[in-house]
């Protein structure tokens, strides 16, 4: 509570935010590009948070990434190309 918004980090940012997002106990979590401006092992960390925190709570994580390395936390990956899905496919998340 000592800093305003624009002195913190972008992954203290994207922290906050999977805080304040899981503090309603949604039942869904939406996540576009959650570690889009992170850098690698940020993003990582970003996303060991934001797993651990919907599979505590039992809720669904639904994440939109251009990133193959982000996308393999998913146990599914949905690929869509010009507005079509193109690919549904189960697999072992990370």
């Amino acid at each position: 509570a000592r800093r305003r918004p624009g002195q913190i980090s972008g992954g203290q940012a994207q922290r906050v935010a999977i805080a304040r997002a899981m503090v309603a106990s949604p039942a869904v979590v939406f996540a576009d590009e959650p570690t889009g401006a992170l850098d690698q092992n940020t993003g990582a960390q970003v996303m060991q948070l934001l797993t651990q925190a919907c599979t505590s709570t039992g809720a669904t994580l639904v994440l939109v990434t251009h990133d193959d390395a982000i996308a393999a936390w998913c146990p599914r990956l949905v690929t869509m190309r010009d507005g079509n899905i193109v690919a549904d496919q189960m697999r072992v998340a990370k």
